[in-house]
């Protein structure tokens, strides 16, 4: 069955780190961005017709991206498209994915009304095998599939859409925008549903005024009876990257091997735009120690339980703990960092000191110089 795939570049915000990018082009974990999850999930899943929809500082993800070349989507027919509804003048402000769906029906409306869609955020990581959800969506013969996570639901975290399952895994309760108890599985923002049934009920709904994907569609409709509601229970690995606190958790997640495992080398590799670049340097006095480091770097510092992004620099003499360090940022020598989050082509002079904390780390926007 073909299957068209929608990319939400995400309505989240962490700050400094997505003032000027996009959540899909936040990189992530060494040599990365976060949409390259979403892309290697459709890709390895046999999906060639995939659109991007994108609010605004989309530009880093188009760079990024590109024709799509490495997710196979360099295709004539198909392929991949950036769908930019926002950049229309008489479009202001942002008021839900369906809203943005219903901006998008000449991009569903290819092909066969018979195909299904399926759509995936950015800012849930996971090393995802679709074919088995859209396989489960396709047996189960409900409305719409919603992925979901156990274990996220804590009564404390704010959850998009929780659900309560009953022992055969139908839903007997819906909570949004809530801290759900943990005896509720979360969202991970990955539904499936047919194309003619998803492109009708958008239009139902963007008629009466409703715009949330969680709120009017999924769970609206499950509560008036409407919509039938499949529930795939995801068991692998998956990383909420939706604050700060998170992203730096779970960047800092990724020096377990096993974490690694199941997000670069479960069901398929996560492609990504290849750049070549010389291998890593470690200078005789460096002192490295559970590190994911990219290549390109010079390291002559000591560093420790850190991700280090393309050709960074450690001088001689710099200490840097629990720290991220994106790409050709510079620690000169004698510094100091210490929970501290780099963006890219930032510049810590000598002697500097940045000390942050595991729940609240320093973030030096991109191109600072401290």
């Amino acid at each position: 069955m073909n299957v068209t795939g929608i990319v939400f570049t995400n309505d989240a915000s962490l700050g400094e780190l997505t003032t000027k990018r996009t959540m899909a082009s936040l990189p992530f974990g060494g040599r990365y961005r976060q949409v390259d999850w979403a892309l290697s999930n459709l890709a390895c899943a046999g999906v060639r017709h995939v659109g991007i929809i994108s609010r605004h500082h989309y530009h880093s993800l188009m760079n990024h991206i590109g024709d799509g070349e490495e997710w196979g989507l360099e295709l004539e027919e198909g392929g991949l498209e950036f769908l930019t509804p926002y950049a229309q003048s008489e479009i202001h402000r942002y008021r839900g994915k369906l809203e943005s769906l219903a901006s998008a029906m000449d991009f569903l409306a290819y092909g066969s009304e018979d195909e299904l869609v399926t759509m995936t955020d950015s800012a849930i990581l996971s090393n995802i095998d679709l074919t088995k959800v859209i396989a489960s969506h396709v047996k189960s013969g409900r409305d719409i599939t919603v992925v979901t996570k156990a274990g996220i639901c804590n009564g404390e975290k704010m959850i998009d859409l929780a659900m309560k399952l009953d022992g055969k895994g139908n839903v007997t309760d819906m909570l949004v925008d809530f801290a759900a108890p943990a005896d509720y599985v979360a969202s991970m923002d990955i539904f499936v549903a047919g194309k003619k049934w998803l492109m009708q009920r958008t239009k139902e709904m963007i008629a009466r005024d409703k715009f949330h994907m969680d709120r009017d569609l999924v769970l609206g409709g499950w509560q008036r009876g409407k919509v039938s509601v499949n529930v795939y229970q995801f068991d692998g690995a998956a990383l909420y990257n939706e604050s700060v606190e998170e992203y730096f958790k779970n960047s800092m997640a990724l020096i377990d091997r096993d974490t690694r495992h199941d997000m670069f080398g479960g069901n398929h590799p996560i492609y990504t735009k290849v750049r070549d670049r010389v291998p890593t340097y470690y200078g005789e006095e460096c002192q490295v120690a559970d590190c994911l480091a990219a290549d390109g770097c010079i390291l002559e510092g000591n560093v420790r339980e850190s991700i280090l992004f393309r050709q960074v620099t450690i001088a001689p003499g710099a200490d840097v703990e629990n720290c991220v360090i994106m790409n050709d940022s510079v620690v000169g020598e004698g510094a100091e960092l210490k929970y501290v989050i780099l963006d890219k082509d930032v510049t810590v002079t000598p002697g500097a000191k940045l000390i942050g904390t595991r729940k609240s780390p320093v973030i030096v926007k991109r191109g600072e110089t401290v």
